[in-house]
């Protein structure tokens, strides 16, 4: 999916955002230039900078799907933060760097779980071997006459003193009716680590997320591997030895080196409300969560290394797309060198009742196949008639400028309010055919809509 023409992207987001041709435009040619810059001569390539966005619009109109569904769509690394939840270094709150080790957490986990899946299967087979053995341990070699030491003989021996091997089909008969489930519900006794582990915090300046430390990590092998003995039924044993032996196959360095270059070269951080950061000119004192955020971020955008524990991470070529209604500031109040960094802004339109009404149908997770969905569960088929999605439609809209704006959001409150009853009685209700037409949905919502402090509160 990486090689997407910019047009292909484009009909791809199609298919969950409603409107937003320009900004759609936007990320397809900033996700076609990674691409693009990839196929360059070695020497431009570390030249060549990605150029990051500006998303400028009311709640609820797309950017942060925009942004979620585009790395979906390549399986980039994808990470939303919100840039009020951070504070200037040296501060109570989260640094600026935080986003960068987030990331590659999420990065690392991922490729790991994708590592688990390739040695499933391999994993599996040693599980199955070790299942066999607790349930037919092997046979002891006697012991040589010349060995005196008798203080050291296991005692586990003695059962297997003068027993005969056993024989190769037994094995292969318990092998047959583990793989048939016969033994699922038998007990045995396996050891199992103790995941738990002593947790000290301590105080730092590098953020809250930081302040846990797990002790086990920090002192590696020094610390006794804790085990317990735990009578399970052999599906679970199984269960349990063959995640383990899949953790022990994973390559977790390679993993590590993997996550990080795939950050580098194809992470996409959103940083959503990133005019909450711009300072007020009534303000007093030092802006440690505003402009000095500003200040933190511009090194990061700008491309900088960030320590981590797993290593340091260049963020010179990371896909940085910003955010923010923008209502009481403009993105020229942001400090220039912030803005030099994000030089392509798009402004999204606001939806009115064609919007609302494709929203409603269009995409492949239509709000209104949603709802249908969950009462097909139940037994139930509801169909909305077309003068019931105009009427939704309109009265999204009216609210929505008699109200605050919110977008694409007010819809989930007006198909709820729309649909309370129905849904509460939809487990007990005798007609599993129910038709929403324009009128039922007049009938419903008016009392709501036309009472302007009832509509606020409830809407």
């Amino acid at each position: 999916m990486s090689d997407l023409k910019p047009s292909e992207i484009v009909k791809e987001l199609d298919k969950y955002i409603i409107g937003q041709k320009r900004a759609k435009r936007s990320v397809a040619i900033a996700l076609r230039n990674r691409w693009r810059r990839k196929q360059v001569p070695p020497v431009l390539k570390d030249e060549i900078a990605p150029k990051n966005i500006i998303l400028i619009g009311p709640t609820g109109v797309g950017k942060t799907e925009i942004a979620r569904r585009l790395a979906k769509l390549t399986d980039s690394p994808f990470y939303k933060v919100e840039a009020s939840k951070f504070t200037e270094i040296g501060y109570v709150g989260r640094d600026v760097e935080s986003m960068i080790r987030e990331l590659l957490e999420i990065t690392v986990n991922k490729l790991k779980y994708a590592e688990h899946e390739n040695v499933k299967e391999k994993a599996e087979q040693i599980a199955e071997e070790r299942v066999l053995d607790l349930l037919l341990p092997k046979s002891e070699k006697p012991r040589s006459r010349g060995n005196s030491d008798s203080s050291k003989e296991p005692q586990v021996e003695l059962v297997h003193v003068g027993q005969q091997p056993d024989p190769p089909s037994t094995r292969d008969k318990l092998r047959k009716m583990l793989r048939d489930g016969k033994l699922d519900n038998r007990f045995v006794d396996l050891d199992v680590a103790d995941r738990s582990s002593p947790v000290i915090e301590i105080f730092s300046n590098v953020g809250m997320e930081e302040m846990g430390i797990n002790l086990r990590d920090m002192l590696g092998g020094m610390l006794p591997k804790n085990v317990k003995r735990r009578k399970v039924k052999v599906a679970e044993a199984f269960e349990i030895i063959s995640n383990e032996e899949a953790m022990n196959l994973v390559d977790m360095d390679k993993v590590v080196k993997n996550a990080i270059e795939l950050l580098e070269q194809s992470g996409i951080i959103f940083i959503d409300e990133i005019d909450k950061v711009v300072s007020k000119d009534s303000s007093h004192g030092p802006e440690v969560s505003r402009e000095g955020v500003q200040r933190d971020l511009l090194p990061i955008v700008e491309g900088s290394t960030v320590p981590t524990k797993y290593g340091p991470v260049k963020t010179d070529h990371v896909l940085f797309i910003a955010s923010g209604a923008f209502h009481v500031c403009k993105p020229s109040d942001l400090i220039p060198e912030l803005q030099g960094r994000f030089p392509i802004r798009v402004e999204l339109d606001s939806l009115g009742q064609a919007e609302f009404k494709r929203i409603l149908t269009e995409p492949q997770n239509a709000l209104i196949l949603q709802y249908v969905s969950l009462l097909k569960t139940e037994g139930v088929t509801i169909e909305f008639k077309e003068d019931a999605i105009d009427e939704i439609a309109r009265i999204a809209e009216e609210v929505n400028t008699r109200t605050e704006n919110i977008g694409a959001r007010r819809l989930h409150t007006l198909m709820e309010c729309l649909l309370d009853d129905i849904l509460f009685d939809s487990p007990d209700v005798e007609n599993k055919q129910i038709i929403i037409d324009g009128q039922y949905v007049v009938n419903k919502l008016k009392d709501i809509v036309a009472d302007e402090d009832l509509s606020r509160y409830i809407l």
